[in-house]
């Protein structure tokens, strides 16, 4: 069986949000379509309490994109983002809301609530504490999974390489993602077998 994973697609990495990702609405239609092939979607999404320690506001004399030491892990510092609760936080209305999702199974599994530790992975965050995303996929039947979403240098990247870690056949769809950076290189991340359509 295979599983539709839709990342962090929330009004804050979207135009007009505190972490917008350019032309990152652009992809809702694609996915929407995409969402017509897949009996189980899944649905990211980052729910940070408003004292995050990946905020840069959290930080006195740093700013947005510093780079600190984290819990001992390195840790860009971001705007405050989907804090628990405000609207930017909320999953796009035209995603959540499209009526193909009626007969599908739809779950959200959240990350990033943990304020020691940021979760760019829809699997763990970065002290490996689980979300329950592979248990989940486990129990159901999940072989391949297409990671789609928000940002693809960050998110989509590091939900698909723990996927493919955890033995899911895991493809990218591009048509279906936007990175931060737009020069983002895939061939700097971690040996895997990810792959791209």
């Amino acid at each position: 069986m295979k599983a539709l994973i839709i990342v962090d697609v929330q009004y804050d990495f979207l135009p007009g949000g505190s972490l917008a990702v350019e032309g990152g609405d652009e992809i809702i239609p694609v996915i929407n379509q995409l969402v017509k092939d897949y009996d189980l979607i899944i649905f990211t999404r980052d729910f940070h309490p408003s004292n995050h320690k990946s905020f840069a506001s959290q930080h006195e004399g740093k700013n947005v994109f510093d780079q600190i030491s984290l819990n001992g892990i390195d840790q860009v510092l971001w705007p405050d983002h989907c804090v628990q609760g405000a609207r930017g936080s909320h999953i796009h209305d035209k995603l959540i809301g499209n009526p193909d999702l009626k007969d599908k199974q739809v779950y959200i599994f959240k990350k990033g609530m943990n304020p020691e530790y940021d979760s760019y992975s829809g699997f763990k965050d970065a002290n490996d504490e689980s979300t329950g995303l592979y248990t989940f996929l486990l129990d159901n039947g999940i072989h391949d999974v297409e990671v789609v979403g928000l940002a693809l240098d960050f998110c989509v990247a590091f939900t698909a390489l723990d996927a493919d870690y955890y033995g899911f056949e895991t493809i990218i769809n591009l048509g279906a993602t936007k990175g931060i950076n737009p020069k983002f290189d895939w061939g700097t991340m971690p040996k895997n077998n990810v792959i791209f359509k």
